[in-house]
Parts: structure tokens; C-alpha cells; sequence
């Protein structure tokens, strides 16, 4: 009996329904995605200046890049940044993660404190900014009044003035607005564990701190890498709490605001102050493979312990 065709064209009519249905995203993908990304690697090659022809350059913006001591200070400030608040953000995290996964304590309402420590996350940074600016300003500030009305400090302490305390404050406001976000996969992690590892080492007798050592941290290693280099990524691509907080900060070393310029800061400036498109293409990818780099020997630390 011959065999009969009668459902494929209903079927390719359906495939092509679903194409259909795709189209959009796929055009808004290529448009606003990867087009961006090609174009932007271009122009890192070229002298545009946001106007006019697109004049080939070559190499010169890459090597301006490599020797201009003002981008490479820049990224010195936004690793110093980042590297408090990571270990501010992620030793936060981590002392909360040994307490809620004891299983000695046994703590209940743990969706609650997950909503009430990633809220942070959840504010817009611009609020986040206009907070802690009008909190810790200079001469009408809430913290230094309480500062000295508790008798804590004898003046005024100028925060985001001073090449001391600046960096500092920006790398704990980041710690409290993101360490719930690591907080979170670090707990998602732990409840992936089974249950039986903490209650062998709980009938061993063995302390928090010895079971998180060596059963916690060795299984929460994958969980560990995603945190890093997302980290890793956001932190040296951080850009809105400096300059909201403080401006477009300027070049010169011994200014109080030049500790908070950023790496991204410095290539807001020459994209979109001097009009300098070409050089400021050749800092966004001098920065990717700069990050591409890292993350790179991340994984290949964390993922040969893993091994």
C-alpha cells in the first residue's frame, strides 16, 4: 500500500508558523546584539569621532591604548574597587550561607531572608546613588552627624572626597547591594547538596566551620566559578555608582575624585565628551580581553580542583 503524503505540508506550514514567530527576536537580536558588537570592533580600527567618514587607523588606538598611563590607572582604581567588594560581598555571603545551612540550627523562614537581602539588588542604582550621597554628604550628612553625636569622630569626614575613604565607600555600597545575589546561589548550591553528607558529619561530631571547609566549599565549587567571573565581569565594567555619585572624574592622579574614575568612566569620556569613538572602541575591547583573559585562568583554577 502506497504511502501517502497528506500531513507533511500541514507540518511544513507549522515549521514555518514558528519561524515566523522567531523573526522578531532574531531581528532585534542581530540589531541591537550583534551588530553592535562587529560594528564596535570596526570603528576600534579607525579614527571616527562619531561624525563624518570612518578613517582606517590600524593598530595606532590599541597601541595608544597600551601606553596611556591614565587608562591603565583607571583600571588600577576599578580592580581596587572591585577587589574589596568582592571579598566584602562574597565573606558576607558565605558566613550567612554556614549559618542557614547548619543543620543544627535548623533556622526557618529562609524565602523570607532570601526577599529581605536580595531587595537591595532590586533598587535602581541612581536611587541607590542619590541615597548614600545625601546620607554621607559632607556638612549636612546623617552618618557624620551621628558620627558626632555619639562622639565617634571629633569633625566632619569628607567620603567621597578623599582619596582614603572614596574607593572604599563605593566598594561597600556594591558589597550591600549585590552580596544577596550571591547569597542566593550560594544557598541554591548548598540545597543541591544531599542531606546525607552534613548528617554523617554531624553524628562524626564534626564543628560548621570543618563541614563548610571540607564538604560545603568542595561541592559549591561550580557554583563558586559563576560567581566569580560574574562578578568579575560586572565589577570591571563598573561605571553607575561612581558616576553618580561623584561625576565624570577627572585625569589628574592627585585629585580627590581621580581614585574613582573607572575604567568604563574613561571610556564614557572620550566616547561621548571628546567625541574620540575610534579610541574609545579600542578601551571597550582592550577591556573585554582583559576580562576574557581572566576568567579564562578562573576556570582553569577552579576547574582543575574540580577535576
Amino acid at each position: 500500500m502506497a504511502k501517502t503524503n497528506v500531513g507533511k505540508p500541514k507540518k511544513r506550514n507549522l515549521n514555518r508558523m514558528a519561524y515566523l514567530f522567531v523573526l522578531p527576536f532574531v531581528i532585534v537580536f542581530l540589531t541591537f546584539s550583534v551588530y553592535p558588537v562587529f560594528r564596535t570592533l570596526y570603528l576600534s580600527f579607525t579614527s571616527y569621532k562619531g561624525f563624518g567618514d570612518a578613517k582606517w587607523a590600524g593598530l595606532a588606538n590599541y597601541i595608544r591604548v597600551f601606553k596611556d598611563k591614565f587608562f591603565w590607572k583607571a583600571l588600577g582604581n576599578t580592580v581596587k574597587i572591585w577587589g574589596v567588594n568582592i571579598i566584602l560581598q562574597l565573606g558576607l555571603a558565605f558566613l550567612l550561607t554556614v549559618i542557614f545551612s547548619d543543620i543544627k540550627y535548623k533556622i526557618r523562614g529562609l524565602s523570607v531572608f532570601r526577599a529581605v537581602y536580595y531587595l537591595p539588588n532590586l533598587i535602581a542604582a541612581t536611587s541607590v546613588a542619590f541615597l548614600f550621597k545625601t546620607l554621607l554628604d559632607w556638612k549636612y550628612g546623617s552618618f557624620n552627624q551621628l558620627l558626632l553625636t555619639l562622639g565617634v569622630a571629633k569633625e566632619q569626614i569628607n567620603w567621597l572626597g578623599s582619596t582614603s575613604t572614596a574607593p572604599y565607600v563605593i566598594s561597600v555600597i556594591g558589597a550591600w547591594m549585590w552580596f544577596g545575589n550571591s547569597f542566593i546561589m550560594l544557598m541554591a548550591g548548598v540545597q543541591g547538596i544531599p542531606t546525607d553528607y552534613f548528617e554523617a558529619a554531624a553524628i562524626d561530631g564534626a564543628g560548621r566551620w570543618k563541614v563548610f571547609a571540607q564538604i560545603t566549599i568542595p561541592l559549591l565549587r561550580p557554583i563558586m566559578l559563576y560567581v566569580f567571573v560574574t562578578s568579575l565581569i560586572g565589577g570591571l565594567q563598573l561605571f553607575d555608582l561612581p558616576f553618580l555619585m561623584n561625576g565624570v572624574a577627572p585625569n589628574t592622579a592627585g585629585e580627590p575624585s581621580g581614585c574613582l574614575q573607572t575604567a568604563v568612566m574613561y571610556l564614557y569620556k572620550f566616547g561621548f565628551e571628546t567625541h574620540q569613538v575610534g579610541y574609545a572602541s579600542a578601551i571597550a575591547y582592550t577591556l573585554f580581553f582583559i576580562i576574557l583573559i581572566v576568567s579564562i585562568i578562573q576556570f582553569k583554577t577552579l576547574g582543575r580542583e574540580e577535576d
